[in-house]
C-alpha cells in the first residue's frame, strides 16, 4: 500500500469520525480487524491491500491527531476560507483539508508541499472540479500564513 492510499484511508476515517461523532480508539481497531477489512475490499479498490505496520501507524497517528486537534484545524479552515462560512464547506473537503493541515503542522517528516499536493489529488476524486482550487487555495494560504 502506498502512502497516498494510506492518506486517503485516513481522510475517509476522519470523515466517518466527524459524521458519527465516534472515538478513534473504537473505530480504528474495528476497521482494521482482519475479517471486517476483508469485507471492505469487495466494496472499494482502496481497501484491496491491507496496510502494513508502518502504514497502520501512520494512519493511526493521523486519525488520532486530527481528532485531538479538530477544533484547532477547524479554526484554520475558517481563517483561510475567505468568503466562506465553515458550515457551507462539505464535510469531505473539511476532512481532506484537516488531514493536510495536520501533516503540515505536526508531522515534520511529511513535506508541506507533498501534504498539500496529495490533498488536492484526493480532492479531485471526491469533490466537484470547482471545489479543488478552493481547497488548494485554503491550504496554500494556510501554509504561507502559519509556517
Amino acid at each position: 500500500m502506498t502512502r497516498t492510499a494510506a492518506r486517503e484511508i485516513a481522510v475517509r476515517l476522519c470523515f466517518s469520525l466527524a459524521e458519527n461523532q465516534a472515538d478513534p480508539g473504537a473505530l480504528l481497531p474495528q476497521v482494521f480487524d482482519e475479517e471486517y477489512y476483508s469485507t471492505l475490499e469487495t466494496e472499494d479498490d482502496l481497501y484491496k491491500e491491507k496496510p502494513d505496520q508502518k502504514q497502520l501507524e501512520y494512519i493511526t497517528r493521523l486519525v488520532n491527531g486530527i481528532h485531538q486537534h479538530s477544533a484547532e484545524l477547524d479554526g484554520y479552515i475558517e481563517k483561510y476560507a475567505v468568503g466562506w462560512k465553515f458550515g457551507r464547506i462539505s464535510r469531505t473537503a473539511v476532512a481532506i483539508m484537516k488531514t493536510a493541515m495536520y501533516e503540515v503542522m505536526y508531522m515534520p517528516d511529511v513535506p508541506s508541499k507533498a501534504a498539500i499536493n496529495e490533498a488536492v489529488e484526493i480532492a479531485k476524486s471526491y469533490e466537484a472540479p470547482e471545489i479543488v482550487p478552493f481547497i488548494n487555495g485554503v491550504l496554500g494560504s494556510f501554509s504561507r500564513g502559519e509556517l
